[in-house]
């Protein structure tokens, strides 16, 4: 236990210091070294803030250990203060989210819920599907993708959860993509409350994007959040999360 303490701390140290890769690399010697269940357990211990720095860097070229292992609970305290480092693109949360969620062996549903169960979750995947938001709104109404099918109109909370119900007009292997279909497909028919929360997220932030009041449908006032540009590609992590890491969770 010494030994993982002192990891804990080396790991904490480097983050701190910008060096996320070099982080990533102290676990990753740990589980070659001791096993995955070693890996576990010095996960447990270390804050959300800690373990966002790592798992948003992830790149598709290589597997990361660290998002493999991941628990559900970790990875969603994680998801919900993600927002703080105001990555517009959310080229970061798209990947980290498409990377454990659809991870080999995992399930899907498990994630999705302990995102669900925290407050911010809906927020969370309301910003993962921003882009996307038509697609999304056009799936929920006619169970299709292609917005050429919908008529724009929007429908009532009562009619999203009977339409969430209704036979799927597609199959899951048609739109298993390991991405935002895959993800508003498994939420629209596995987790109908959260699909439903999210887009009514999606619906606000897109009338106050219309209405001139957010950017990039972000509706929230500054808290403290900063610009990627010295966060992104394992520099260092905001400011915001190492004062109150706990204000989203």
């Amino acid at each position: 236990m010494s030994q993982h303490l002192a990891l804990i701390s080396k790991t904490q140290s480097l983050i701190a210091a910008g060096d996320i890769s070099g982080a990533e690399s102290a676990l990753v010697e740990l589980a070659d070294a001791e096993g995955d269940s070693a890996l576990m357990v010095v996960l447990e211990q270390l804050p959300p803030k800690d373990i966002l720095a790592v798992i948003r860097e992830y790149d598709n070229s290589k597997e990361s250990v660290v998002n493999l292992l991941v628990s559900p609970q970790q990875f969603a305290r994680a998801v919900v203060i993600e927002k703080q480092y105001k990555d517009l693109s959310r080229t970061h949360l798209r990947g980290m989210v498409n990377s454990v969620i659809f991870r080999a062996g995992g399930d899907p549903v498990e994630f999705l819920t302990a995102i669900g169960d925290l407050e911010g979750g809906s927020e969370a995947l309301a910003d993962y599907f921003a882009e996307r938001w038509s697609r999304v709104e056009a799936f929920a109404r006619t169970g299709l993708f292609d917005t050429a099918e919908d008529d724009g109109d929007m429908i009532t909370e009562a009619d999203l959860y009977a339409n969430a119900y209704a036979k799927p007009r597609i199959d899951e292997d048609e739109v298993a993509d390991q991405d935002w279909m895959q993800m508003a497909y498994t939420l629209r028919y596995q987790c109908v409350d959260l699909f439903i929360e999210t887009l009514l997220v999606l619906r606000a932030k897109a009338r106050a994007f219309e209405a001139g009041r957010g950017e990039e449908f972000e509706t929230e006032e500054d808290d403290g959040k900063v610009e990627t540009g010295d966060t992104d590609r394992g520099k260092a992590t905001p400011a915001a999360l190492d004062a109150d890491e706990e204000s989203a969770i």
